[in-house]
């Protein structure tokens, strides 16, 4: 099989560029996805995500459900890495929640020479993306494939939150992507808004891929894990996979276009001899490229969980009258599209100072509605909420090697977590602003004790909670830095360097951790790159 372009990857940045480039009918356009085609229930309820995310048995099918390296900085635990499997990627298993980040995010990435990314470079393509339910204005689009509306029936505790900051100082925002970033509200979220699949998750593959699956210049192969890179010297010319027990080739005329992810793109590549020499020659692989930053410069929001009881069910809860509960907001789901179903389950947060000198926001604050321990793998019977924070831009780096010359062993995954003292302090500061939101009157009516007892804690006792409790909040990016220096991975253009024919086009790129959730983000890198592709073989 040959085609013009071979895309390794159907997660939020592969589906964009599969049904992008495919509008060239001139383009024949083949997309590789380890995973399914991202259309089971369980991805479609938004609800979902309580199963997906901990990938219980009957839903691994949607998630790698990777774990990292033993981290110093959170005690020698390991922590969990849920990355979505099967197209649509993380975009399936996501709390759907759309935020961009901070315009001066991008202007960072401008100012490291990462030219053409700038926030007035980058805010057309996330306005070309959007179909925002509010309708288009300056930072908003109406005509794009991804649907980003308001919640439409979210919960009171949520609005609680809401109040709660706003009673202790913090200013209430209702668009983390309008003028400013920083303030409380509750989110937008990529939920189809209108017609047939109305309160359904809008995964990137729902609104780009799906409905162009019958073209015939687009041809998707999923339940396909991609194993090495094939070149003809330094010229990338195709793609080796297996599916079905079966080892399979398809050739690419023009590029190959990893969009593996974070994880999978650095992974792929050192599999196939581009990375650090040593790494790769301690596997026994022959080294095509000596590239000693593939795998390096990992970052992700650290986060920390506090977790409470209540009596209210209007969360989600486990027992016999939680059960009943959720089966008649199923029954609701289906007929209207609305109710405890189409929650994202973190319907509320924002963006806050850590200190008042500071320029921007630093840290995030998400609210849910139901338990989450441990990534909700450790379940509570009954009911409650849980109150999240995370530092936005860590000074910790981590690395993603190898484990093995083989394709179906995970890398090895270590992100330092809470190496820099800085962000271990920062944590402790966003936990203790994060304490004094839920002692606010708000919560008087819902407030049944906090399960760790961390609501009360400081100090030392403080900080040995969060590294025996923190974790990520699911943005990893950088492990294939975009830039125009020596150390860079990939150019402004996304092209890996001292190779020909292979673009990476993720999140693995980032430079640098923007301050925000990744997903939108990575859609509109796509987005950005195809629009300067499609018509450029």
């Amino acid at each position: 099989m040959e085609f013009d372009y071979v895309i390794v990857g159907g997660g939020s940045a592969g589906c964009v560029m599969a049904a992008r480039l495919a509008e060239n009918p001139k383009l024949k356009i083949c997309l590789i996805e380890a995973g399914g085609e991202g259309r089971d229930l369980a991805i479609r309820v938004p609800l979902g995500i309580a199963g997906t995310v901990p990938a219980f048995p009957f839903f691994r099918f949607a998630n790698w459900a990777y774990e990292t390296e033993p981290q110093a900085g959170l005690n020698g635990r390991r922590g969990y890495q849920p990355r979505g499997r099967g197209l649509g990627g993380s975009s399936a298993i996501n709390a759907m929640l759309y935020t961009r980040g901070h315009p001066s995010d991008y202007d960072g990435w401008a100012a490291q020479g990462c030219t053409g990314w700038s926030w007035e470079d980058v805010l057309p393509w996330f306005r070309f993306s959007e179909r925002n339910e509010r309708g288009t204005n300056a930072y908003h689009g109406f005509s794009g494939p991804l649907q980003v509306g308001d919640q439409k029936q979210p919960r009171q505790m949520s609005r609680a939150f809401v109040e709660a900051a706003n009673e202790v100082g913090h200013p209430l925002n209702n668009d983390f992507n309008g003028p400013r970033q920083e303030g409380i509200g509750l989110y937008q979220v990529t939920q189809f808004f209108d017609g047939k699949t109305r309160g359904e998750r809008c995964s990137v593959a729902a609104a780009y891929l799906h409905p162009r699956m019958g073209w015939p210049n687009l041809h998707a192969i999923t339940d396909a894990l991609a194993t090495r890179l094939l070149f003809d010297n330094r010229r990338a010319t195709g793609l080796e996979f297996r599916r079905n027990g079966q080892t399979q080739t398809v050739k690419a005329r023009g590029e190959v276009i990893l969009c593996a992810g974070v994880f999978g793109s650095p992974h792929l590549l050192k599999l196939s001899g581009i990375g650090p020499a040593e790494e790769l020659s301690r596997q026994g692989i022959p080294v095509i490229a000596d590239l000693p930053q593939v795998g390096e410069n990992l970052q992700d929001h650290i986060d920390f969980v506090m977790n409470y009881r209540t009596s209210s069910t209007e969360s989600v809860g486990y027992g016999l009258r939680g059960g009943w509960h959720l089966l008649s907001e199923a029954i609701k789901w289906w007929r209207t599209g609305e109710g405890l179903c189409a929650t994202p389950a973190a319907e509320a947060g924002g963006f806050l100072k850590s200190h008042p000198d500071i320029d921007v926001p630093d840290l995030q604050f998400h609210f849910t509605a139901g338990l989450v321990d441990d990534h909700s793998r450790k379940l509570h019977w009954g009911y409650g909420y849980s109150a999240h924070v995370c530092v936005l831009r860590p000074h910790s780096r981590g690395s993603v090697t190898l484990r093995s010359a083989q394709a179906t062993d995970a890398p090895r995954i270590d992100p330092r977590y809470l190496s820099d003292e800085r962000d271990a302090q920062k944590l402790r500061r966003g936990v203790e602003m994060l304490q004094m939101i839920m002692r606010a009157s708000p919560f008087d009516a819902y407030d049944k004790g906090e399960i760790h007892g961390h609501d009360r804690m400081q100090g030392g006792e403080l900080m040995d909670a969060i590294r025996n409790r923190a974790d990520t909040i699911y943005h990893p990016v950088g492990t294939c830095r975009m830039g125009r220096d020596a150390d860079a991975v990939v150019d402004p253009m996304l092209r890996l360097r001292n190779i020909e024919n292979i673009r990476i086009v993720d999140a693995s790129v980032m430079p640098t951790l923007i301050g925000g959730n990744t997903n939108a983000p990575t859609v509109m890198m796509a987005e950005k790159i195809a629009g300067e592709m499609k018509y450029h073989l």
